[in-house]
């Protein structure tokens, strides 16, 4: 999709010539004597837009002195964050039929930091899925222009825009993969051709480097699978060398059927959604490599299926992981961290400022937040409100979890350093706890995206979250100072 700047006040507008147009309606009209500025005062003065409220439209077709065949109005409320992006979205409903090629999105002053939040639902509402569907159309629009007042001052934000559109589309395309089309290798190769578009290198182990590297831990979960398990590691350098790294582990369970622990039938489908985590990394480094900001970030991505054959982990087996530790396997179902736990070993050899991981980890952080919200959780306060920060300016939220101590009982082991479940009490918390053990080099942040990493029901899919969280945050370290970058990777060593 290209994504272009124009500057269309509503009289310009009412003349441009494209398939489709929307106009943002904020709360105060401004004075506005042209076809479409007057259309507008009087839907507001007929009672047929209501300004209070967010995401009100009036759709028309062929009106007079207005050059587009379809026009949309559509109101701002407030012009809060989210109220920008549920006007578009609704906008893009009423032209779903439409099946434009060409659409011209009128926005009203001071737009400039709402220009990602406006692509992203545009581009959200056109995602068609065809990879596996040959009998799907794909999306009909190709050309979006945004009319803003000032250009100059809105093209940083449209570059970033459309940066993160391209990040969560390829993140949303692999996650939607059924599991026959998006292997361990399939994912690997989709990193490696990463490289052919920026500064990125990547490196992709199979099972004997995993072997002489002590991943047991990780190595266990892929032994009951055919495929043979990758560890993808992912390196954009955009900052000095000097500058510690930022260092992100995406879960990679390519399918997840339980392994003996075996899931209900109902359902199970959706576990080709397991490694949305990676797919997340994958989408990350897809936007640096169109935006080349001055950070240095390595992503790394452990990767197999969780299959229940006759080699398959066994509940009560022992497995040593990377960092010497060894854990009790009390469920085979909790194989998410089992193959975290020795990425997050691995990331110590970067030194890095700090670790985020992103995972489709628990059950329970979908009760506890629902689909709104990723649970977070941070070893540190700064970290932890940095990302909360960069939720709400991407619109991809989270929620601090805790981390206290007494959460970690659950896991103590009889025959082993640790179990890897506690009971179904606070599960998403034990859960972060024993990452948590694996994390002590570093500050360390534990994202669990099982309830916001894909929708189930009529709009089955995945969402392509949180890119848009991770991007902003990335971003927000390219306009840190770099002596604070160099005290927190002296913390992490510390």
């Amino acid at each position: 999709m290209n994504f272009q700047l124009k500057p269309l006040t509503l009289a310009q507008a009412s003349s441009f010539k494209t398939d489709a147009l929307v106009v943002l309606v904020p709360s105060t009209l401004p004075r506005d004597s042209s076809a479409l500025g007057t259309l507008i005062a009087q839907a507001v003065r007929c009672g047929d837009l209501d300004l209070a409220k967010p995401a009100k439209m009036l759709s028309m077709w062929r009106v007079p002195g207005i050059v587009a065949s379809r026009l949309v109005l559509v109101t701002l409320g407030e012009g809060q964050p989210k109220h920008w992006r549920q006007a578009v979205t609704a906008a893009m409903g009423a032209l779903k039929s439409a099946q434009a090629k060409d659409l011209a999105l009128v926005l009203p002053s001071s737009p400039t930091e709402q220009v990602c939040a406006l692509a992203q639902a545009i581009a959200d509402a056109s995602y068609v899925y065809t990879a596996t569907k040959p009998s799907a159309e794909a999306a009909k629009l190709k050309n979006v222009t945004l009319g803003v007042p000032d250009v100059k001052s809105a093209q940083g934000a449209l570059a970033q825009a459309k940066a993160r559109v391209a990040g969560i589309t390829l993140a949303r395309e692999w996650g939607n993969r059924p599991a026959n089309h998006a292997t361990p290798d399939h994912l690997a190769k989709v990193a490696q051709s990463l490289t052919r578009l920026g500064p990125i290198q990547c490196q992709v182990l199979g099972p004997k480097e995993v072997k002489r590297l002590g991943m047991g831990s990780f190595e266990a979960v892929a032994q009951g699978a055919e495929t043979s398990l990758r560890f993808i590691v992912l390196r954009y350098q955009g900052a000095a060398a000097s500058v510690a790294p930022t260092v992100l582990v995406g879960k990679g369970i390519t399918f997840d059927t339980g392994g003996i622990s075996l899931k209900p039938g109902a359902g199970m489908d959706e576990m080709k959604f397991d490694m949305c985590g990676a797919a997340s990394v994958l989408g990350i480094f897809r936007a640096l490599a169109d935006l080349r900001p001055a950070v240095n970030v390595v992503g790394l991505i452990p990767a197999c299926e969780n299959m229940p054959d006759g080699r398959a982990l066994k509940p009560g087996d022992v497995v040593t992981s990377m960092s010497g530790q060894t854990i009790e396997v009390l469920n085979t179902d909790a194989e998410g961290r089992l193959i975290l736990c020795d990425a997050l070993t691995y990331a110590e050899r970067f030194k890095p400022a700090a670790v985020i991981d992103i995972a489709t980890l628990t059950g329970a952080c979908v009760i506890a937040l629902g689909s709104v919200r990723s649970g977070m959780f941070a070893t540190q306060d700064d970290l932890a409100q940095a990302l909360m920060h960069a939720g709400e300016q991407s619109l991809d939220l989270c929620w601090r979890m805790p981390l206290d101590d007494e959460y970690a009982e659950g896991l103590k082991s009889n025959f082993a350093d640790v179990a890897n479940v506690g009971d179904r009490s606070a599960g998403a918390v034990t859960a972060a706890k024993f990452l948590q053990r694996f994390a002590g080099k570093f500050p360390w942040a534990h994202l669990d995206i099982a309830g916001t990493a894909w929708k189930s029901g009529g709009a089955k899919g995945a969402t392509g979250r949180p890119v848009g969280l991770l991007l902003s945050y990335l971003l927000s370290l390219q306009a840190s100072a770099t002596p604070a970058k160099k005290s927190v990777a002296r913390r992490a060593k510390a």
